[in-house]
């Protein structure tokens, strides 16, 4: 399915300000078409020129109302109709006013009522909306019906008018209250002349016992929010937007604890005062939940602080224990338990820092593989190169990971080159959304005769088998290099990463 942006470009030839406009208004419209009742199609003319005598139009966004039922269950998005199909588009157009349907409109066995809405923007209509409310299901007024839809007329004329939706306005709609979480309409006054249910029980939580209904609501608010500082800036924006300024999101706690969510919008049907619209939405339990998984998340970075400075007295303690022994054998194993005990602490100490439980692995091999060289003997020269990228892992794998490819990696340090002969060792890495494969390359002496992976009885072989079956599920194989000229091993190993992003 084309985006707006590319159904605009296809059929029109409007500026870039013009196009930002009506992405604007697609953005907003969900609030008119919770207000109407109604669907809202957006129409372009295909042919400016032709409109108005009779050019097609067509359909570039949809938006369906959650308040009642749909006039168009299937998508509408990319139809083209005719000006004898839909005659209020150009008439809309050509006059520059909203337009609407005297008798229902049958669409599908559907009785349905359409309006054609003019969008207005630097003086000139550059396209029009067309609100079709379906009449299937009677609705009876009622306080809320007469309030929800008074506000939906007087914003379509601000459409009309190109006031609507403001270009000063930064509001961030996806977060900001909706028609349903609570709606309160103020007179030009700022008294409130309506306040829905959900309206009034958020105000009820702030602290207000009473009926909101001929209240001026600036002040009220003002004394319900604990915080000097909040409580001014709300107010503000109310009073703001009955002088007619765009409003945006704010939020504020109550002196009772409860967390509101504000948006004051003004109302100015053909340059005239006609009050505001403020949305309201109770978020206390939603920032209840936040703080919960905030201080869960703190305590969990804090365990694997813990653990990482343990994990380094392990460690330290291990490295003290091999200065103290005679025995070379004895030293070595000390000192590879020594690197795998801090190759695992380096894991803990990147997810002491990390606030959603994911390991930026490329950052972490860059510190763990230096530490092979330290258990090679003195006189290696091993130089370590990684190409590609392994991303972002999530923690389930980022501890066996690490262990399996420091391992894999020390054991072509330990084994490719004898006596200290110089050599490399590359690491390549592909990721798919699926898979994670890793190639660790050496250009050593090769594989002895007769090796067999599942027989190597060393316990760095050991640890990898382990590892890649019980905790990484993937898979493992060991083969000399395909390249004539060339001796080595390749380490081939894939890991599926579909159920751990």
């Amino acid at each position: 399915m084309s985006t707006l942006s590319d159904l605009l470009a296809e059929n029109t030839g409007l500026s870039g300000e013009a196009a930002d406009h009506l992405q604007a208004v697609v953005a907003e419209w969900q609030l008119l078409a919770d207000l109407s009742f109604a669907d809202f199609l957006l129409w372009v003319p295909v042919s400016p020129e032709l409109t108005a005598e009779g050019g097609d139009f067509v359909c570039v966004a949809q938006a369906r109302p959650t308040t009642g039922l749909t006039a168009h269950p299937e998508d509408v998005v990319g139809v083209r109709v005719t000006a004898e199909e839909h005659p209020q588009l150009p008439k809309a157009l050509r006059e520059l006013r909203i337009c609407r349907e005297e008798e229902p409109h049958w669409y599908r066995d559907l009785p349905m009522r359409r309006e054609a809405v003019p969008v207005t923007f630097g003086g000139q209509v550059i396209a029009v909306l067309s609100r079709e409310t379906n009449l299937a299901a009677p609705r009876v007024p009622s306080p809320l019906e007469v309030a929800y839809l008074g506000s939906a007329g007087d914003l379509c004329q601000m459409v009309a008018d190109g006031t609507f939706p403001s270009p000063d306005s930064h509001s961030d709609v996806h977060t900001s209250p909706r028609v349903g979480d609570g709606l309160i309409r103020l007179d030009a006054t700022g008294n409130v002349v309506y306040a829905s249910p959900n309206g009034l029980s958020a105000y009820h939580r702030m602290g207000h016992e009473a009926d909101l209904v001929g209240t001026r609501l600036a002040p009220l608010t003002r004394t319900l929010i604990r915080d000097p500082f909040d409580a001014t800036e709300v107010a503000h924006r109310i009073l703001d937007a009955l002088d007619g300024k765009p409003g945006s999101r704010t939020e504020a706690e109550s002196r009772r604890g409860a967390a509101v969510l504000f948006r004051a919008l003004p109302l100015r049907p053909h340059g005239q005062p006609a009050g505001a619209l403020v949305l309201v939405r109770d978020v206390t339990e939603v920032k209840r939940r936040d703080r919960a998984l905030l201080s869960k998340d703190a305590t969990i970075r804090e365990i694997h602080h813990r653990v990482k400075n343990n994990l380094q007295t392990v460690a330290a303690l291990l490295r003290l224990q091999s200065r103290r022994t005679a025995s070379d054998e004895a030293r070595l194993a000390l000192t590879e338990s020594v690197r795998r005990v801090a190759s695992i602490a380096m894991v803990h100490e990147a997810l002491s820092v990390s606030v959603d439980e994911r390991v930026d692995l490329d950052q972490l091999l860059d510190k763990v593989l230096p530490m092979v060289g330290e258990v090679a003997t003195a006189e290696s020269r091993v130089g370590i190169q990684r190409t590609g990228s392994f991303g972002v892992v999530v923690a389930e794998i980022a501890t066996p990971l690490v262990m399996v490819l420091a391992e894999l990696v020390q054991n072509a340090v330990e084994h490719a080159f004898p006596g200290g002969r110089p050599g490399k060792v590359e690491i390549s890495v592909s990721r798919s959304a699926r898979w994670l494969d890793v190639l660790i390359r050496d250009n050593g002496r090769g594989l002895p005769s007769g090796f067999s992976l599942e027989r190597a009885d060393g316990l760095g072989l050991q640890i990898v088998r382990t590892l890649i079956e019980s905790e990484l599920r993937g898979s493992l194989s060991l083969r000399r290099v395909k390249d004539a000229e060339t001796k080595g091993t390749e380490a081939a190993l894939r890991i599926p990463l579909s159920r751990r992003l």
